[in-house]
């Protein structure tokens, strides 16, 4: 799917290269990352630990974990931008509004949302066609019947 992707946060202090394929392309509605990221819903991709490299300004990655969640949270010391993130799976997870940047802006149907996870934490009702798994992706599925 992907060759090589590489991102810059708003300064430019900070360079990302990211490179495989990505293991998820989803919506996720649960409280964790809702405050987490600060997003009534986080539109987001996940790639393996190894696949997204910082590869300029180490030194202004800062780093936030989450108190109680298995999250971290990395971004610029300089302008503030996220970078990506962790998970409790060990996958980092970038935002898909900073990874569209890659692309002129348009996020391309690769990247873009297959699935919403913790559907039953959401805070509106979303009208797409899209699988809403109720809470992680083996759970059960939202009906509107």
């Amino acid at each position: 799917m992907t060759s090589e992707i590489q991102l810059t946060c708003g300064c430019g202090a900070i360079e990302l290269r990211i490179h495989g394929d990505p293991v998820a392309c989803a919506y996720c509605h649960c409280a964790s990352c809702r405050d987490f990221y600060g997003l009534p819903v986080l539109a987001a991709t996940a790639w393996k630990r190894d696949e997204v490299e910082v590869i300029k300004g180490v030194g202004h990655l800062g780093q936030f974990t989450h108190p109680t969640m298995q999250m971290q949270r990395y971004y610029c010391t300089a302008c503030g931008e996220t970078m990506f993130g962790t998970n409790r799976l060990g996958f980092k997870v970038v935002r898909n509004a900073f990874l569209a940047r890659a692309f002129s802006n348009s996020l391309p149907s690769d990247f873009k949302p297959k699935f919403h996870l913790f559907y039953s934490c959401r805070e509106f009702d979303v009208s797409d066609d899209l699988p809403k798994y109720l809470e992680g992706r083996d759970g059960p599925m939202h009906s509107t019947a």
